[in-house]
């Protein structure tokens, strides 16, 4: 997603700015309609400590360089070790 997360009990994260689900998520639906692969991966926190994830795409049917490309950023910048605080 292009936002941090909002809250569980909302429709949307913004009621003044957005609709409905598409006015969010730009980025994610339109790979799952051309049967692109992709990974979401561990790329950091916001400021308030929320996790945020780096989205790897590949052209249809390249799910291995995808899963590739995942394993090598994990590897690179080892985010999914590490755990937030609990309170």
């Amino acid at each position: 997603m292009p936002i941090a997360a909002f809250s569980a009990t909302a429709q949307v994260p913004d009621p003044a700015r957005q609709a409905n689900w598409i006015d969010w998520t730009p980025f994610t639906y339109p790979f799952n309609l051309t049967g692109q692969p992709a990974a979401s991966v561990p790329a950091g926190v916001t400021a308030s400590g929320l996790p945020v994830g780096l989205q790897i795409v590949g052209r249809r049917h390249a799910d291995r360089i995808v899963l590739a490309a995942s394993a090598a950023w994990e590897a690179a910048a080892p985010w999914h070790a590490r755990r937030p605080g609990l309170g």
